[in-house]
């Protein structure tokens, strides 16, 4: 009798081994699977990230034009902004900066060039008539259209003699060609941005600048054969747009006469 009973025992043993060694097996089979899911899952994430989504692409933001209200009036007057006819004609407005025989700014944050329309459209004849000549060279505007304000100040301030005085600047009283947007003061820049030699610098008070007396200062060794050249460059194409010079400024150069200006135009204040 004792057989049988030890025969059973042994097989609940064996039956109670084989479950608890196939417990073991899949305990460590799950938790093999699980590790070998999680490396494969991280080592596919590192050799095939997801690409990051693009950047947006903005719309550069400008801040908006600033115009003065000097210049709101002169836009309001009817004039016109040379660089809108002819890109290529250089803007240097000595009264916007402290570089003038004032050696004040008086323009503020105005600093562009505007004439009457007539009279631009003659300022764009010129640079192409200067083109034509010496393509790599171009006109540069020193002054243009100019307030009667403006004028008024620079009458007042500058350091001459009130007998002298009418030589270089026009009473605001009667006005100038410049208040009316009709009269230019002007240069040739070449292609380095070199500014012509015509003897003097802009706004030089003294006979040197005289183009009437030019013959006597080449006698004299006082201007050169080039700078008369350059001048009269300047000259013949300011002429040949419809553009005439005075006797004592080299740079100025005349749209129209005064009494035809109060005609055609209302004067800047």
């Amino acid at each position: 009798m004792k057989q049988p009973v030890t025969g059973i025992i042994i097989m609940l043993f064996a039956s109670c081994g084989f479950t608890a060694c196939n417990y073991f097996v899949h305990a460590d089979t799950t938790k093999n699977t699980t590790f070998v899911s999680n490396a494969t899952v991280s080592a596919t994430e590192n050799t095939n990230p997801e690409p990051l989504p693009e950047p947006p692409q903005l719309e550069p933001v400008y801040p908006p034009l600033l115009i003065t209200p000097t210049e709101q009036a002169i836009i309001n007057a009817g004039l016109t902004d040379v660089k809108t006819m002819d890109s290529s004609i250089v803007i240097d407005l000595k009264y916007s900066t402290t570089d003038n025989f004032l050696g004040m700014d008086v323009y503020g944050d105005f600093n562009k060039c505007y004439l009457q329309p007539d009279v631009a459209e003659k300022l764009k004849c010129a640079q192409h008539c200067l083109k034509e000549k010496f393509p790599y060279y171009n006109l540069i505007v020193y002054d243009a259209a100019r307030p009667r304000s403006v004028q008024r100040i620079m009458w007042d301030t500058v350091d001459i003699p009130y007998i002298e005085r009418s030589k270089y600047l026009s009473s605001p009283t009667g006005g100038s060609l410049h208040n009316f947007g009709a009269a230019v003061d002007i240069s040739i820049i070449d292609e380095n941005g070199y500014v012509l030699d015509m003897g003097t610098p802009y706004d030089y008070f003294g006979e040197l600048a005289y183009p009437r007396e030019e013959e006597r200062m080449i006698r004299e060794g006082k201007l050169t054969y080039k700078q008369l050249l350059n001048r009269e460059l300047l000259r013949s194409v300011m002429q040949q747009a419809g553009f005439w010079g005075i006797t004592t400024e080299w740079w100025h150069f005349n749209s129209c006469s005064r009494d035809k200006a109060y005609e055609k135009y209302t004067i800047l204040e």
